[in-house]
């Protein structure tokens, strides 16, 4: 009985989904709000199914109590998360709010399944970033001053990856970060949403050569503590991040070109200056013959996908634990070994759902400083998916960074939800500019509809006037009161000429009377 729930379970999840990501593509068709808002509270609909359907089958298979636990923890949260911020800030993109829930949900399902241990953490996680991030768009709303302080991002970004580079505890050949009472911290994380922010108001204040150069510079600086530091996963990003942001700015494919360039040597020299580059490369080419020499986690997760082919083996079916550090760098492969290739790639979808969005966002904003703030966090987490997912596929070499809102890891879920956050920020301050743009609008037909009245009420007095007998018709000539006087010169006129037919009549008269007489 519990083998034929399981069957019917994975598909059904694999169904939902589909469904879920149909959503996601389709809204942006809707200019219906009421049709909209029903999309979006189906989604969310789906997302808690989706949820329940899986924690179900884990718990009849393993009937552990704490399975149970982690279902209403999770539940709770995940309520938490979407309920607070469409209450607390009305105006924010619910297809943003219902992505983040989604892709923790699923994060959530595959962390219960591989670590309960984990999985609690990752909820406080996911609690506390929520609780740090709900202030974020008041900060991006109300302070205007965010794009006259680029030498404070610039100071910050760097001293941060400096401290990084000399007082880090190395791991696995790279200097990430420190590690307090069990919990580690990753400066690079946050760093990546600074160096945004510096260059957003590095090129919002100026994209002149001088400028552009000492920008290159600066971001340059941040590139090469990161690549002291190994940890080449954050430099690429950065260096990514930085060659969009400076080619949408500037227009200018020169700058691009060379960027590119640059980043060709560099990749060259890192080869051969880094023992561990050339391992990466080494596993990237053919990780079954490197095997015990850095191979094995690639090609663990190779088997592990096709292991479980369209419709995945079901939760707990698979043996995605054989894979080191597999909530990590290598959740990807987990996922699909045991929820399916279609759930993975639909969860693909979801994140391409969200870069959409943010573009969108991005087109629409008029102040440059936003718009590339919301162009450069795009950019840095679409980015850093497709390293992720690149990196366990094989479609490119390793470079160890994490799956946002899926993998595990507290600075990943810091700066995802801030990063989001920002992006709601700036979906807010949009509303607002749309909000502000149909005021004017209305403000503007609502004078000129009052210029029309008055046009037509003085259209209908000069007909009314035109209508009037002669004598009574009004002059232009202003009275001494103001207005308009009438001008009698024509009444006098007439009643001379009256006056003086009257008298020849009579004088007409008086000789008639006297001949006769």
């Amino acid at each position: 009985m519990i083998n034929i729930i399981t069957e019917i379970s994975k598909y059904l999840m694999v169904f939902l989904i589909i469904v879920y990501v149909y959503s996601c593509f389709s809204v942006f068709g809707y200019h219906d709000y009421e049709k909209k808002e029903r999309i979006l509270n189906r989604q969310m609909h789906l997302m808690f199914i989706i949820h329940f359907v899986a924690f179900l089958n884990m718990f009849l298979i393993k009937w552990d109590v704490k399975i149970a636990g982690m279902y209403g923890v999770q539940v709770i949260l995940l309520l938490l998360i979407s309920k607070l911020y469409t209450m607390i800030y009305p105006k924010v993109s619910r297809l943003v709010v219902n992505n983040m829930c989604m892709l923790l949900s699923i994060g959530f399902i595959m962390l219960t399944r591989l670590n309960y241990t984990r999985v609690l953490k990752q909820c406080i996680f996911a609690a506390v970033s929520m609780a740090v991030s709900m202030v974020v768009p008041v900060i991006i709303r109300k302070v205007k001053q965010l794009s006259k302080l680029r030498v404070l991002y610039a100071v910050l970004g760097i001293l941060s990856l400096g401290v990084v580079a000399v007082a880090a505890v190395t791991s696995d050949g790279a200097k990430l970060g420190f590690s307090f009472g069990g919990v580690s911290i990753q400066p690079s994380e946050l760093v990546k949403i600074v160096f945004v922010f510096f260059v957003a108001s590095s090129f919002a204040k100026s994209t002149t050569f001088k400028n552009v150069v000492v920008t290159t510079i600066l971001a340059a600086f941040h590139v090469l503590i990161l690549v002291a530091s190994r940890d080449l996963g954050a430099a690429l990003i950065i260096f990514v991040v930085y060659l969009v942001m400076l080619y949408v700015a500037t227009k200018q494919p020169l700058y691009m070109l060379a960027g590119l360039g640059s980043g060709a040597v560099a990749s060259v020299a890192a080869y051969h200056l880094f023992g561990h580059v050339r391992t990466r490369v080494i596993v990237w080419k053919d990780p079954f013959a490197a095997y015990d020499n850095g191979g094995q986690q690639v090609a663990q997760a190779l088997m592990a996908i096709g292991t479980g082919s369209w419709f995945g083996l079901g939760l707990f079916q698979g043996k995605p634990e054989s894979i080191p550090v597999v909530s990590e760098d290598f959740i990807f492969a987990a996922i699909s070994e045991e929820m399916g290739l279609i759930f993975a790639l639909c969860m693909i979808l979801v994140c391409l759902s969200c870069y959409i969005m943010f573009l969108n966002i991005a087109m629409q904003l008029r102040d440059m400083f936003y718009k590339l703030v919301a162009l450069g966090l795009g950019t840095c987490y679409i980015f850093q998916v497709f390293l992720t997912i690149g990196g366990v596929t094989k479609f490119i070499p390793l470079t160890g960074v994490t799956l946002p809102f899926v993998s595990y890891g507290g600075s990943s879920i810091l700066s995802t939800f801030i990063m989001f956050a920002i992006i709601q920020g700036l979906y807010i301050l949009r509303e607002d500019e749309e909000e502000s743009i149909e005021r004017e609008k209305a403000r503007q037909l609502q004078r000129e509809k009052r210029k029309g009245q008055q046009k037509r009420r003085m259209g209908a007095a000069r007909k009314k006037d035109a209508r009037r007998p002669e004598e009574t018709r009004i002059t232009k000539a202003p009275s001494r009161r103001g207005g308009y006087q009438r001008d009698y010169s024509i009444d006098e006129e007439i009643g001379a000429v009256v006056r003086e037919t009257l008298r020849e009549k009579e004088d007409e008269g008086r000789k008639k009377k006297t001949r006769g007489e």
